[in-house]
């Protein structure tokens, strides 16, 4: 399958929701947390093929606000996952540098203290981005952009004399896209989502207003690298117009 894929067209970021971990483990009368681990190989082994395809950017959505609401045990096991899967030279290997969006301050002491010594271990890496949303949720994301934008603009109207009809036209989509924890990547060309699952479940809301969706009714555990250029080929059998005509974007097309 991977030799019909259009090296040429490669989505440069893929941000995915992995779906399915406990309802995998489940079906073989496993505790959820032995699919939370199984998964971990499916992160590595998808981690490796996207450096291999040539993607800039990959987001994992691993750990979301409202997860915290889960059983103390499973989030324990989960928060102990992080820490070991961080142990893993992939990054290195792979020359993957290591990002985290979302609120860390949450996260026990030892989770964020690895994560911190992770980012800066990896900080030189550049065949591409990996980005964990971990204690992440869109709408906790733009609350808080919400926030420092209105306070930068109180600074603004005390420090530089700023009326409010001057603020309120300096404030535009790039503004908010700034104060967003995910200022430093594109938006996704590609959202996939394991599981069978038909929904976005508040992640990266603001960033996917133009991404291609992908859903598939395989578990994160069982994702591999044939289910990933499925995805891809997927996303490429598809014409981005972001609002044009199809004649528009043809026309464009043909001029480069």
């Amino acid at each position: 399958m991977k030799e019909n894929i259009d090296m040429k067209r490669i989505p440069q970021h893929i941000a995915i929701i992995m779906d399915g971990n406990g309802r995998w483990a489940n079906e073989r009368g496993k505790e959820r947390s032995f699919g939370h681990q199984a998964g971990v190989e499916s992160v590595r082994r998808i981690t490796s093929e996207c450096v291999r395809l040539g993607v800039k950017f990959l987001t994992l959505y691993t750990f979301s606000t409202e997860n915290w609401n889960r059983p103390a045990d499973e989030i324990s096991a989960l928060m102990g996952l992080v820490l070991s899967s961080l142990e893993d030279e992939i990054f290195m290997k792979n020359n993957v540098q290591f990002r985290v969006i979302g609120d860390m301050d949450r996260l026990p002491k030892n989770v964020q203290q690895k994560l911190w010594e992770t980012m800066e271990h990896t900080a030189q890496n550049d065949a591409m981005v990996m980005i964990v949303a971990l204690s992440y949720s869109s709408r906790w994301e733009i609350t808080n952009a919400v926030r420092e934008i209105v306070w930068d603009s109180c600074g603004k109207m005390v420090n530089q004399g700023y009326d409010v009809d001057e603020l309120m036209k300096s404030i535009t989509e790039d503004t908010v896209s700034e104060h967003l924890n995910t200022y430093f990547m594109p938006d996704p060309d590609l959202l996939i989502r394991t599981g069978g699952e038909l929904r976005i479940s508040n992640y990266l809301l603001w960033q996917i207003a133009y991404s291609e969706l992908y859903f598939c009714d395989t578990y994160w555990p069982d994702f591999n690298e044939e289910e990933l250029h499925k995805a891809i080929l997927s996303y490429q059998s598809r014409q981005r117009r972001f609002g044009k005509t199809e004649a528009q974007v043809e026309k464009e097309e043909v001029k480069k």
